[in-house]
């Protein structure tokens, strides 16, 4: 299980003002505004309504936060916990249009986060037994990556590189650039600092040879059958870590586990995960 540290709260302070913007626009919520007294309280709970792992807490709090410094919380469940229908995840006391002007944006980001952290899970447990490791790609929701991570981790998977300027990652159009695995490989090494990692997209058994010859960190074994990539495994023999990619899905992904590659890299649990739905159920308004 990877470390699960805590979202920054520059970040998430950053990012749920963003959403409350979009969401209140140039008037605020005219319907809260136009029925609810203006010194009005409200008691609320987030309540699961379905099962799965939790994410995102952090961002709903700074949510009723942001339009109530003075909103206070309860019951709050730990990022991570496995939930069940009817489960309350957090109790919120504020004033009541501060409630109901923060409640989507609180909902949508436990909703998303909650999704990808048990989608992720799922894929975890797929592969339960192999050394195999679930890791995410950069294949994120714009401006919503370093969350979408973190709620990855929170779901027992691993993150690859955040942006392009955190590793070298050659692929197959670097290579038809560069000329050849071998070509990319050595101006990639002429270039890289000495705590860059290089790692390198292979799509045929012997491109992996050429990189082996050449030597980099890590082989990315990208659309290889299961065959493929056991045979592939067995050539690295921990000459470098090893990572399979491409179409990865619940039904395929303990076979390719089972192959003996270090990691596999998932697009869908970032880009297709399902939302999981909670709800915000009013206990007392007075």
């Amino acid at each position: 299980m990877p470390l699960i540290a805590p979202i920054p709260k520059s970040l998430s302070r950053s990012a749920v003002s963003l959403a409350l913007a979009e969401d209140l626009g140039r008037a605020g919520d005219i319907t809260s505004q136009s029925v609810i007294p203006e010194n009005a309280r409200a008691k609320a709970s987030i309540v699961s309504r379905e099962q799965g792992v939790l994410a995102g807490l952090d961002l709903a709090m700074e949510a009723f936060s942001q339009n109530d410094s003075a909103a206070s919380f309860s019951n709050a469940v730990a990022d991570g916990t496995n939930i069940t229908p009817g489960d309350t995840v957090l109790t919120i006391e504020t004033n009541a249009r501060s409630l109901l002007a923060g409640e989507r944006v609180a909902l949508n980001f436990v909703s998303h986060l909650s999704g990808i952290a048990s989608h992720t899970a799922a894929f975890v447990a797929a592969i339960s037994g192999t050394k195999a490791r679930i890791t995410c790609t950069r294949k994120t929701t714009p401006g919503l990556r370093a969350l979408e991570k973190y709620a990855v981790r929170t779901g027992g998977g691993y993150n690859h590189r955040f942006g392009l300027d955190d590793a070298i990652l050659i692929k197959d159009n670097h290579i038809a650039v560069a000329g050849s695995v071998t070509a990319a490989l050595k101006a990639a090494k002429e270039n890289a600092g000495h705590m860059v990692t290089i790692e390198i997209e292979i799509d045929t058994l012997a491109q992996l040879d050429e990189a082996l010859q050449e030597g980099t960190d890590v082989v990315l074994l990208d659309n290889m059958t299961p065959d493929m990539l056991r045979e592939a495994v067995a050539k690295v023999n921990g000459q470098a870590t090893t990572e399979a990619s491409g179409r990865v899905s619940l039904e395929t992904v303990a076979d390719i586990a089972q192959t003996g590659v270090d990691y596999i890299s998932v697009g869908k649990i970032t880009h297709s995960s399902p939302t999981m739905d909670f709800g915000l159920d009013m206990e007392i308004f007075s």
